[in-house]
């Protein structure tokens, strides 16, 4: 038995799911409504505010298809429930972050500043603090979506592991090289 897919989801307050013919699994909540599509071998069970997926057969494509769309379901429950934050740092020396809506400004060292658009799921700030490197931060409900977003960004200037300069995730920890030693 899959270890995370025999695992129940229990449902906060304020979150319907609701599973259509067509194999649709719609989940609603306070912070949205997000819909992923079910392999139709899979069961999805309601009871008592708890969740449950189900397989059939113990058939090698419904094992791995029996963790897969339980955490998609665990990950939809929390994102319409509390949502998810991603907040990048940008480090280098004149390395600038700014937002107009939807509209991401970002001066890393180019000869030109990258406009980025993120899409209208995901909302983005940033924040520039005198004596702390600026800062992008994402919230959505999507966690896939925001992850995705989060790499492209991340994927402009890349850290580089000599002296550390580029976008990372707050928190990452950077695998940092000893340069050139002199003869």
């Amino acid at each position: 038995m899959s270890r995370i897919g025999k695992n129940p989801i229990s449902l906060p307050d304020g979150v319907s799911i609701d599973v259509s013919k067509s194999n649709v699994l719609t989940v609603k909540g306070p912070k949205g409504e997000l819909t992923q599509n079910i392999d139709p071998d899979m069961e999805v069970g309601i009871e008592d505010g708890v969740l449950t997926v189900k397989r059939p057969t113990e058939q090698k494509r419904h094992k791995s298809l029996h963790g897969l769309y339980r955490s998609l379901i665990s990950n939809m429950v929390v994102g319409v429930s509390e949502g998810y934050t991603k907040e990048l740092e940008l480090v280098g020396v004149g390395y600038k972050a700014s937002n107009t809506g939807n509209l991401l400004e970002l001066t890393l060292g180019y000869s030109h500043p990258i406009y980025f658009y993120v899409p209208d799921e995901v909302k983005v700030e940033t924040k520039t603090e005198k004596g702390s490197n600026p800062m992008v931060i994402l919230t959505s409900n999507d966690k896939q979506l925001i992850g995705q977003v989060a790499a492209k960004i991340r994927a402009f200037r890349k850290i580089e592991p000599y002296k550390g300069k580029g976008i990372k995730f707050v928190g990452e920890q950077i695998r940092r090289k000893a340069g050139k030693t002199t003869a």
